[in-house]
């Protein structure tokens, strides 16, 4: 374990993104922090935002210069960056090439911390996982599901690459993220997308509902969210130093399923049989364009709970939100963005 010091530098890949705010707002405050440099692929302006630490980069983690330029004087390496919606061929370019570029670059460095976000994803949708997950549970990703196999991938990819180094390694695996600034929940709900591209087959396992508002068959499977502003509160942990290194479940308290979420809403929510979740499952992936969603639609039909007591225990990390309140927060934010419509169920 590394010591605690005043006056971080940070670098930061992803910074724009739903997390990567989240954890820029959070840098801005955090008095051990004195500098943040952050870079990714789009136009950003730090000032915009408020952000006085914040210097920004626009970049690619393809680039190998730009990466190490990047890190280069970095106590702390955050990686953030990474595509979970895209074609197998690009997102195993971004996501297995870029960000070993990451962890290469960060290490050669010898940076103080590297700090990695991977995903609950990691584990895989196994029937054979048990209820709760925790972070000694091997993960195996799931063959179907490439983002997931990725994700296990660059797992064992950084254990293998920090072995021997002095460089502390913390692995985060987020469950679903959401809240205000992230509310891709909603904008990727995949029945939601493809309830006008599914054949008359699979619409009829559904059965008959009046079509007033939009529908979300539902497995009756539990998930978990857990809000981007504790997730950046759990980086932040890990950033300041003084924490023991390693592998975090992060969740927010309470599970909810998808008819919780469609009456959150203001939906319909109605059972299926898994039997339509299969059937839909193999339909979609011959879609164009469709399979990424077709492998979603196959998650949610498999349990993936994860326990946290770890994090609260070794990060001090005590999340501030609910997964009920988190939801809430989302869908305003998604209503006040024009992504859904502000009528409900009477």
């Amino acid at each position: 374990m590394n010591p605690v010091k005043k006056g971080l530098t940070v670098a930061v890949t992803g910074p724009t993104g739903a997390i990567g705010k989240a954890l820029m707002r959070a840098l801005e405050s955090d008095p051990s922090v004195a500098r943040v440099v952050g870079m990714a692929r789009r136009p950003f302006e730090p000032a915009a935002h408020g952000w006085t630490k914040a210097e920004y980069r626009q970049g690619d983690i393809l680039d190998e210069t730009a990466v190490r330029n990047l890190v280069a004087g970095a106590d702390v390496v955050v990686h953030l960056a990474f595509l979970i919606f895209g074609t197998q061929s690009e997102t195993t370019r971004v996501n297995l090439t870029g960000s070993r570029n990451v962890f290469v670059a960060a290490l050669a460095e010898g940076v103080e911390r590297l700090v990695y976000t991977s995903s609950v994803a990691a584990y895989g949708f196994h029937d054979d996982n048990p209820d709760l997950l925790h972070e000694e549970i091997p993960p195996r990703g799931s063959d179907q599901h490439y983002y997931s196999t990725q994700k296990a991938q660059l797992e064992a990819t950084l254990r293998e690459l920090a072995a021997g180094k002095k460089t502390d390694v913390f692995v985060f695996r987020p469950c679903i993220v959401a809240g205000p600034g992230a509310t891709e929940l909603i904008e990727n709900i995949p029945y939601v997308q493809l309830g006008e591209k599914l054949p008359e087959r699979v619409r009829d396992l559904m059965g008959t509902i009046p079509l007033l508002r939009p529908v979300i068959p539902d497995p009756g499977v539990p998930f978990q969210l857990v809000h981007e502003d504790d997730v950046a509160r759990a980086l932040v942990a890990a950033i300041d130093g003084g924490r023991v290194p390693g592998t975090y479940n992060l969740a927010a308290e309470g599970e909810i399923t998808l008819s919780d979420l469609a009456h959150a809403l203001g939906w319909y929510a109605l059972p299926v049989p898994e039997l339509a979740v299969d059937l839909t499952v193999r339909i979609v992936s011959r879609i164009p364009l469709m399979p990424t969603r077709a492998s979603w639609i196959s998650a949610l039909s498999v349990p993936v709970l994860m326990d946290t007591s770890k994090a609260r225990m070794h990060l001090g990390w005590d999340p501030e939100h609910d997964a009920f309140d988190t939801l809430a927060q989302t869908i305003q934010s998604a209503r006040a963005r024009g992504l859904i419509s502000a009528t409900s169920v009477s």
